[in-house]
C-alpha cells in the first residue's frame, strides 16, 4: 500500500513537470499543478512538525528531509514506529 502511495506522489509530481515542457490539456495541467503545489507544501510543513522522527533516519539529515517533502508521513511514520518499538519500555 505504501508503495502505491509513493507511486501516486511521483505521478503527481512529474506529471506536473511535464506539463511545464509539453502541452497537456488544461482540464488536466492545472489541477496536477495544484495538486503538486498542495502535496509539496503540506509535506513542507510537515518537515518542521516531525523534525524530532525525521532525525532517526539512518541516513544523512538532508536525504530524510527530501524524502519528507516528498512523500509526507510515508517517510517518517514507520522511522515514528521504529523509533517506539526500539525504545526500552520504561519501568518504575
Amino acid at each position: 500500500m505504501t508503495t502505491l502511495l509513493k507511486g501516486s506522489c511521483l505521478a503527481i509530481y512529474l506529471l506536473a513537470l511535464a506539463g511545464l515542457v509539453v502541452e497537456i490539456p488544461a482540464s488536466v495541467a492545472a489541477p496536477v499543478r495544484y495538486a503538486a503545489l498542495i502535496l509539496l507544501g503540506a509535506h513542507m510543513v510537515e518537515v518542521l512538525v516531525a523534525f524530532k522522527t525525521i532525525r532517526l533516519y539512518r541516513g544523512p539529515l538532508w536525504v530524510s528531509i527530501l524524502l519528507t517533502v516528498l512523500f509526507g508521513f510515508l517517510h517518517w511514520m514507520p522511522l515514528a514506529r521504529n523509533g517506539r518499538e526500539n525504545r526500552a519500555p520504561e519501568r518504575a
